[in-house]
């Protein structure tokens, strides 16, 4: 990718995320934490790509991100989700969950909180494979089935779902605050719905046909009922929630597994996925050359039971997500990345900057992505 730049750091990188800017400012994000995984000892990390004052946008500056302090980390780390700006909670592969605190004056990096082997079988640990962030509440998933609710600010666990899943739960997202969705290995998106008492999920989506296990989900910032998928076999999934049981439009991504799918969170006719094969995808909906006013028109099945007007997305971009219609030429792909050999695992985008990590122990930094 163009005004990228790769900086090696001699571990297997399996998480990227970006910290938080505050919502008031608009500045772009400078600081961002990864995990390791596949190592002798695995760490979690915090970098940062400012300049010291000098803005880093500026022609021809090109920073590399430099590291500002970490941790060791038990186990490899599965997944890393910022709760705020001073704290960010891991997944390990030892089943545990983990609270760290950034200290940005004094660049230091200490566990806060910790719930050891949260998920495990009878007999040993299970490995936790996602958290979710709404702050104050954390939620884990895990390849025990099992669907753990926390509060960061609490030792005791709020709430197990015991067997939530007789499969491995790959991934787990907040739709709304009192609502998650996860994905299993046997290609279902689950909706729960943590007002009800009730240890069963309050709606299950799947694929028709094979079933493919599904490896990450996110939703649309605004449209929160379009939810997107990744899968084993390197496919992007959209969903309606509201209105239909099986994707609404399947679209070849990658030539292997999908690891993480992301909408732009500020422009969601953006959205990135990577994969196995040593892809970046940027995906991009682009209104064709028809008027926007009859863009609408297209779908009307669509348009029709979306009764408001999106806030900050333009109703004919949503409908592309929902068909697919790369046909059309309305939905566009670029690669973000030289060719690759290795997987590249995860990928935050923020502002105009986007962050991957790869099996090739490599970072990648982007401050200029067209969104």
């Amino acid at each position: 990718m163009e005004s990228s730049n790769a900086k090696y750091v001699s571990q297997k990188i399996s998480k990227v995320r970006w910290r938080p800017v505050s919502r008031s400012s608009l500045q772009q994000p400078e600081i961002f934490a990864t995990g390791s995984w596949d190592n002798e000892h695995n760490t979690v990390s915090i970098w940062t790509i400012g300049n010291n004052g000098f803005s880093s946008m500026e022609e021809g500056v090109d920073i590399d991100p430099k590291l500002l302090c970490e941790h060791k980390h038990e186990g490899d780390v599965l997944d890393l989700q910022f709760l705020d700006q001073d704290r960010f909670i891991t997944a390990s592969s030892t089943g545990g969950v983990t609270i760290f605190r950034y200290n940005h004056n004094n660049q230091v990096l200490s566990v806060l909180r910790q719930w050891a082997e949260a998920h495990h079988y009878p007999c040993n640990n299970a490995p936790c494979t996602s958290v979710a962030c709404s702050s104050p509440e954390i939620v884990s998933v895990g390849e025990d089935g099992r669907i753990i609710v926390y509060r960061a600010d609490q030792e005791a666990i709020s709430r197990i779902i015991e067997n939530a899943d007789s499969s491995t739960i790959h991934a787990v997202t907040y739709l709304r605050t009192t609502e998650i969705l996860t994905v299993n290995s046997i290609g279902q998106l689950k909706m729960w719905d943590f007002r009800q008492q009730s240890n069963s999920p309050s709606q299950i989506f799947s694929m028709s046909g094979d079933l493919v296990p599904l490896n990450c989900v996110d939703t649309h910032p605004n449209q929160q009922h379009i939810v997107a998928t990744g899968g084993q076999n390197g496919m992007l999934y959209v969903w309606d929630v509201r209105q239909s049981n099986t994707p609404l439009s399947l679209m070849e991504a990658h030539s292997a597994e999908m690891w993480e799918v992301h909408f732009h969170p500020m422009n969601p006719d953006h959205l990135f996925t990577c994969s196995e094969d040593g892809s970046l995808l940027h995906w991009e909906t682009s209104a064709s050359d028809m008027p926007t006013f009859l863009q609408g028109a297209r779908n009307n099945s669509i348009v029709s039971r979306s009764a408001t007007a999106p806030a900050g997305g333009n109703q004919s971009l949503i409908d592309a997500w929902l068909s697919g219609d790369s046909s059309k030429g309305r939905l566009e792909t670029t690669h973000m990345l030289p060719s690759q050999t290795l997987s590249v695992n995860s990928l935050d985008v923020l502002g105009q900057c986007l962050v991957c990590g790869t099996d090739g122990e490599a970072i990648f930094v982007n401050r200029q992505v067209p969104v």
